[in-house]
């Protein structure tokens, strides 16, 4: 691989810096964006415009069935240790008069910490002092920071729609000690519909616009206590709640009647059983979180996108569609629920039964 050099455009890094990266060379990697850093490449667009572009990247292969899961880890390793050895690489323009102290941080649960890392380092290069918290930080933890270190500003990131509910309660908790909140990544929809919806002060689609938003200034208006039920009234139904609380049960009683409805389950291997478990767990995360924000929108998103994991690795949606069949008739005194089930349904094509493993993959 020759040195990048400042004629290079950012789809062509892009594509250089995914042959390093899928190829599992790091040092390649390090020594493309080292080159094109001393080339005079700014250093923001290296990080969103190349870097964050071939991580995406990564997870549209994976999802398409064209590399492992194996080999999606590899590579958002590497892309890792890329942003970070960007981020100390020398020389380097100098760095704006700080702005102030903001936390950034991913809420309880979300192990997804590279879209924070990024906004984390596209702050700092604007001038912000920035405590990037990283992955899965509890919202105890959260609070005890923001006591100690009075930031301006809280920015809270969360990639999978699951984590919504956690993030309700980061935000309300930071917002009570009358700091603002920003919120960003896809678990908050591609027009930030869930983050007006917990209340959130802000939302970004990206880190630039948040960086935009940031130094425009934020300001809090909800200093006071409140509950989660205060913003989503329809939470007093109890859906959410009892679905959540009996995951395990539906899991277990899926299972059973699965066992009866599909013929191939009886013959299935302990690793087999275990996979379909988990694929009906995460059909009840989905539902419990559509059923937390009252949006079917949420849980067919995730089933039309189940359907085409599977239709990648040439598994028929029959699976799909009985437990999700199952799972409805678990939850027959749960008319929200029973609605959503449905609705998600019918947006599956008709298919024979097969007999692969896992009901979702």
């Amino acid at each position: 691989m020759t040195d990048a050099t400042n004629h290079d455009t950012a789809p062509e890094l892009s594509e250089r810096l995914w042959a390093a990266v899928i190829g599992r060379d790091e040092p390649a990697a390090m020594r493309l964006v080292a080159a094109a850093a001393d080339a005079g490449a700014d250093r923001e667009s290296l990080l969103l415009d190349v870097v964050a572009g071939v991580q995406h990247r990564i997870g549209v292969e994976w999802a398409a069935d064209r590399i492992s899961v194996a080999e999606e880890h590899a590579a958002t390793a590497i892309t890792d240790r890329v942003i970070a050895a960007l981020a100390h690489h020398r020389p380097a323009p100098p760095l704006p008069q700080s702005r102030g102290r903001i936390t950034v941080a991913c809420v309880d649960g979300e192990w997804h910490s590279l879209p924070a890392r990024l906004l984390a380092e596209v702050l700092t290069r604007r001038g912000w002092r920035v405590d990037f918290l990283g992955a899965h930080t509890p919202t105890p933890h959260l609070i005890a920071h923001v006591h100690q270190t009075n930031p301006a500003a809280v920015l809270l990131s969360a990639s999978l729609p699951t984590h919504l509910p956690t993030a309700h309660q980061a935000v309300t908790a930071v917002q009570s000690l009358g700091m603002p909140v920003m919120v960003g990544g896809a678990a908050f929809g591609v027009d930030g519909r869930y983050a007006r919806l917990l209340r959130a002060d802000a939302w970004a689609p990206d880190a630039r616009s948040a960086a935009d938003l940031l130094a425009r200034g934020l300001t809090s208006h909800r200093a006071v206590q409140r509950h989660q039920i205060d913003d989503l009234p329809h939470l007093g139904d109890q859906e959410y709640t009892l679905v959540k609380t009996r995951r395990t049960t539906l899991v277990r009683q899926c299972l059973a009647g699965l066992d009866e409805r599909l013929p191939a389950m009886p013959s299935y291997s302990a690793a087999q059983r275990e996979r379909t478990a988990e694929d009906l767990a995460h059909i009840v995360d989905f539902l419990a979180t559509a059923l937390y924000v009252d949006d079917v929108a949420l849980f067919t998103s995730f089933v039309t996108w189940t359907a085409d994991i599977l239709a990648a690795r040439h598994v028929p949606v029959a699976g799909l569609r009985m437990g999700l069949d199952v799972l409805a008739g678990q939850l027959h005194d749960f008319p929200r629920a029973r609605t959503f089930l449905d609705i998600a349904a019918d947006t599956l094509p008709m298919a024979p039964a097969h007999s692969g493993p896992g009901v979702t993959a």
